[in-house]
């Protein structure tokens, strides 16, 4: 079931309420699933292209730790945020792909409120809808605020990311459990509500991996482990942008509108 698409309601943009000719003004139409696809190719080729490089021209900086043990994977905070071009890469990912990610947080929150039903805590649907800003502003925050130029900020905003994201995954998991009966969905809403199940499943996994990597790391000085700890930590970021990209199957029938006045609009027609 697609949710209330938000139309335009300009006098002078629709002129034809009830049909997809009334936004002919809009500054031009995009399906949803190919927006979708790109924007979310921008935080996954920017990472990938920060991984690559720091390996490839930073490879002893980037793979240093105070015990001086060898590793071969930088951390998500050194692959981003410590170096240059790499840092430019990725704050222009994030920075450019945030804007619709935070329509996208609109739209789930109409799109929640039409599966809560009077027996369920609609407040639920502000809650996710919440979170899921606050996820996204601070993954924003910790990829302006790196570890190298402001370490208390970074963090901050570090932790905010990982616990907004796991509960924000925990939460939209179980609106679906609890309002939509498996025989009465579509193929891509069976599709995305699978995925978002299994992301879910292999973010929490790859965050105890690298909590424990951690640790251990800190305390035994091994060497490799930190590289083990990085690589639960892009587990973690793709695993999240998944999550996300289920967007896709849930919102396939929908397109996107973008005019010069009103901003982004979507609509099911």
């Amino acid at each position: 079931m697609l949710p209330q698409y938000e139309r335009l309601v300009d006098p002078d943009v629709v002129g034809d309420t009830g049909t997809g000719s009334g936004l002919r003004k809009s500054t031009f139409r995009i399906r949803f699933g190919k927006l979708a696809v790109a924007t979310v190719m921008l935080p996954v080729a920017g990472f990938l292209f920060c991984v690559i490089w720091s390996l490839l021209y930073n490879f002893e900086q980037a793979n240093a730790t105070h015990c001086l043990v060898y590793n071969f994977l930088p951390s998500l905070s050194a692959a981003i945020g410590n170096y240059q071009p790499q840092r430019f890469v990725w704050q222009f990912s994030v920075l450019f792909h945030a804007p619709f990610r935070y329509a996208i947080a609109f739209l789930y929150k109409n799109h929640h409120l039409t599966l809560l039903s009077r027996k369920h805590r609609k407040e639920w649907a502000y809650l996710a809808c919440i979170l899921n800003i606050i996820e996204l502003s601070s993954l924003v925050g910790l990829s302006l605020w790196t570890s190298s130029n402001n370490y208390e900020i970074h963090k901050f905003c570090f932790s905010a990311f990982v616990i907004c994201s796991i509960v924000y995954m925990h939460l939209v998991v179980l609106i679906n459990r609890l309002t939509r009966a498996d025989e009465m969905l579509t193929l891509a809403e069976r599709k995305s509500l699978r995925f978002k199940r299994r992301l879910l499943v292999v973010n929490v996994a790859s965050i105890l991996f690298a909590v424990y990597f951690f640790v251990r790391h800190n305390s035994h000085c091994e060497p490799g482990i930190y590289s083990l700890f990085a690589l639960s930590e892009y587990v973690f970021v793709y695993s999240n942008i998944g999550f996300h990209m289920t967007a896709y199957w849930d919102f396939i029938k929908a397109n996107v509108y973008f005019h010069w006045r009103t901003g982004i609009h979507f609509s099911s027609v």
